[in-house]
């Protein structure tokens, strides 16, 4: 073999080679682009029935964008028209009539006076587009939206800065100092995971209550100054990942333990508490279980609880739930897109690049 066919023949093997990474590259985005239309779905879904109609709802459900039938007047009455196709020719007619076989009586609303029979299922509705963006103040209207916004607020906010304060100072400890016994009560803590809350929530439940607690928010809000194992966790790997030589220089120029963590730890660790903070927020955001047990009071539910509730009584418009559901979904999935990429970091365990 010549050198000039060996360098053909490795030129073929090369291009062999890119042409099937660029078909599995080309296959895996078909797919994720398939599926994420399919997740998208509901939501668009969600979207666009939050803008329709009440009368859509009940007759025309499955259309997914919002719109109205157009209507002619024929003989002094409002009927529906329709495209239809008469000896080639297409053209707008008025249904006036259903016949039996799933036929239907047209006519020109120009001239009433001739009268079509065709089959019904092969002429097209004409519709219009009917927005009602008044869908969305009518929801908020309907239930104490602004007092359910400000009591998940408070717990979301107040909660998120007991659980940044007692998680890092945890995370700290785990991750730099060193006792005996501290890995097996790391490992007690991260035990408790698989404690469901389920089987804590009576001794929970007669705690607060003895304290005077239920139906306020503070059994929201004071767990949360109590560390919980998984964020502590994601914070302690991520603190292990922060060269000991920082902590070391820092203690060099005079700087005590509470220091090494609010200025080398802390600041370096900042992709990682950025994440366990929105981690928390779609976690008070969202949550149901515990403001329905612990809150009587309609004064102290939370958007969660108050949407369900909105669910229950007004079951038939189901336009004013999608819209009222559409406001709740906003805030989390801003506040995704807009700290993606120190979300993406935080999650990775590495604390200097």
């Amino acid at each position: 073999m010549t050198r000039k066919e060996h360098s053909n023949k490795l030129k073929d093997l090369l291009w062999g080679i890119k042409a099937q990474e660029w078909a599995i590259k080309s296959l895996a985005t078909f797919v994720l682009a398939a599926g994420a239309v399919v997740i998208l779905i509901p939501l668009i879904y969600m979207i666009t029935t939050s803008f329709k109609d009440v009368s859509q709802l009940r007759s025309d459900p499955l259309s997914i964008f919002p719109r109205k039938p157009l209507f002619a007047e024929v003989n002094g009455k409002s009927e529906p028209l329709y495209k239809v196709t008469v000896d080639g020719t297409v053209s707008e007619m008025a249904l006036i009539k259903n016949q039996p076989g799933g036929l239907g009586l047209f006519v020109d609303p120009a001239a009433p006076e001739t009268v079509y029979t065709l089959v019904l299922e092969d002429q097209v509705a004409l519709y219009r587009p009917d927005w009602h963006p008044e869908n969305y103040p009518e929801a908020v209207g309907a239930i104490p939206f602004w007092r359910y916004l400000i009591n998940t607020l408070t717990v979301t906010f107040y909660g998120m800065t007991g659980m940044l304060i007692s998680c890092t100072l945890v995370a700290y400890g785990f991750s730099r100092f060193r006792a005996r016994w501290l890995n097996v009560l790391f490992l007690v803590l991260l035990s408790t995971l698989m404690l469901p809350s389920q089987v804590r929530l009576i001794p929970i439940y007669v705690m607060f209550q003895k304290l005077g607690w239920i139906d306020t928010l503070l059994p929201l809000i004071v767990p949360q100054f109590f560390a919980n194992a998984y964020d502590v966790f994601m914070l302690r790997q991520f603190f292990m990942t922060i060269p000991l030589e920082m902590d070391d220089a820092a203690r060099m120029d005079g700087a005590n333990s509470l220091q090494v963590l609010l200025h080398i730890i802390i600041p370096q660790a900042r992709p990682a508490i950025l994440a366990i903070s929105i981690f928390h927020f779609l976690y008070a955001w969202n949550d149901f279980y515990e403001p329905m047990i612990f809150l009587h009071n309609r004064n102290n539910w939370t958007l969660a609880v108050g949407l369900q509730s909105f669910d229950a009584l007004y079951a038939i418009n189901t336009h004013q739930i999608m819209a009222i559901s559409l406001i709740m979904v906003i805030p989390p999935i801003l506040i995704f897109f807009l700290s993606q990429r120190v979300f993406t970091q935080g999650v990775v365990f590495k604390g200097i690049k």
